[in-house]
């Protein structure tokens, strides 16, 4: 849908607003509302009749790990056969196989290895992902992912938010505390320096780092001025929420061992909860986050889809959100919004996410009667238009 002309998108039902109306100019949202209250300065824009389907802001993924070489189908079967996660890690699958293919690529292959995964996001509206790093442990392929990661929003009309991820796993044969002082703490302030990073993450479990260990990259992330979030409380309670909050984190990700306590922290923090069903799925996993104590606390929750070689090869944000839905018992709601105005919290962005004058013009048009229906179907996408900025779909 070309909407590079300003124009009024009419006959449509809103998400998340008031009106049946929204005029775009510039790539922004100019007005929104009922079109019997269009303000007299508008009257003689185009109009595009949305012939009554729903609006809503287009989905963003705020967190994937789509740059990455290779792909782990074996520990799929061994998962199969009865291993579990840390066990697979611990006998140096799980990231760390990867780090051998990411770092055998060059930028080139990173790029084009993503792009068909990127593409299956663009397809169902998404118009912002997060990319980590994080497989490359090492100066060198770190600042080569997050260069790749750039590439992908001058490959597409997307938005692309950087996450330096050196923090994800041990090196094999490496001591932790040696890594995180002499390659992950220099490569993030390199990242810093060639202006590849939006924001530091990290993994905070039993099988990688240690609350103490993060809060050193998190302390280098605050004095080169980048937002933090964190892996935390996946597999096990190991303190990182916690960490999170203390740090102002935008978001602790993935969350199925954290508690009241650590609901509240959060809550204090204004840090999002970000919902990973994919991986809880792969992993088959049985312990479920903490819903109920955030809604209580009111902890902004958002869904995405941790798309990953290993424990979440998914790359569609719908089936996110059934999932988050069916296995975490979150609402249709709910999950809409977690792919919109929350997600954009948890990236730190607050020109998108929503339908209100002054955002982007990002925006998707849905074949539905309900918003229920895209959380509620499974395999399809009942998209009808992207709208990307304005004039790109």
């Amino acid at each position: 849908m070309d909407v590079e002309a300003p124009t009024i998108l009419t006959n449509a039902r809103l998400f998340g607003t008031e009106g049946d109306a929204v005029a775009l100019r510039g790539g922004r949202i100019a007005w929104v509302g009922a079109l019997a209250g269009l303000p007299a300065a508008l009257a003689g824009w185009a109009r595009r009749d949305l012939g009554g389907r729903l609006l809503t802001p287009a989905p963003i993924d705020c967190h994937t790990h789509i740059v990455h070489g290779g792909h782990r189908a074996r520990e799929f079967e061994m998962r199969l056969e009865g291993a579990a996660y840390e066990e697979i890690a611990r006998a140096g699958g799980g990231i760390v196989s990867t780090v051998a293919a990411t770092r055998a690529a060059d930028e080139a292959a990173l790029v084009a290895a993503a792009l068909p995964r990127l593409d299956a996001l663009i397809a169902e509206g998404v118009a912002c992902v997060e990319v980590k790093s994080g497989y490359g442990l090492d100066v060198e392929t770190e600042l080569r992912m997050l260069r790749a990661a750039r590439a992908l929003a001058r490959a597409r009309p997307v938005r692309v938010r950087t996450t330096f991820l050196g923090a994800h796993a041990v090196p094999k044969g490496a001591d932790a505390d040696a890594y995180i002082d002499e390659v992950c703490i220099p490569a993030l302030r390199a990242a810093h320096a060639a202006g590849l990073a939006d924001s530091v993450d990290g993994f905070c479990e039993g099988i990688a780092f240690s609350p103490a260990q993060i809060a050193r990259v998190f302390a280098t992330a605050r004095a080169l001025g980048l937002p933090v979030k964190l892996h935390a409380e996946q597999l096990s309670h190991q303190g990182g929420a916690a960490l999170a909050a203390r740090h102002g984190a935008l978001s602790a990700d993935h969350l199925e061992w954290a508690t009241e306590a650590d609901a509240a922290a959060m809550a204090a923090a204004a840090a999002v909860a970000v919902l990973l069903p994919g991986a809880f799925y792969a992993l088959r996993e049985t312990r479920l986050p903490p819903v109920a104590a955030f809604r209580a606390h009111g902890v902004a929750m958002a869904v995405a889809t941790d798309c990953n070689p290993g424990t979440s090869p998914m790359t569609s944000l719908l089936l996110a959100m059934n999932m988050a839905c069916t296995f975490f018992r979150v609402t249709p709601a709910e999950a809409l919004a977690g792919v919109t105005a929350h997600a954009a919290r948890a990236l730190g962005l607050a020109d998108c996410g929503r339908i209100a004058p002054g955002l982007r013009a990002d925006l998707a048009v849905w074949d539905v009667e309900t918003p229920a229906e895209l959380a509620y179907r499974i395999g399809f996408n009942p998209l009808h238009a992207r709208i990307f900025g304005g004039p790109e779909c």
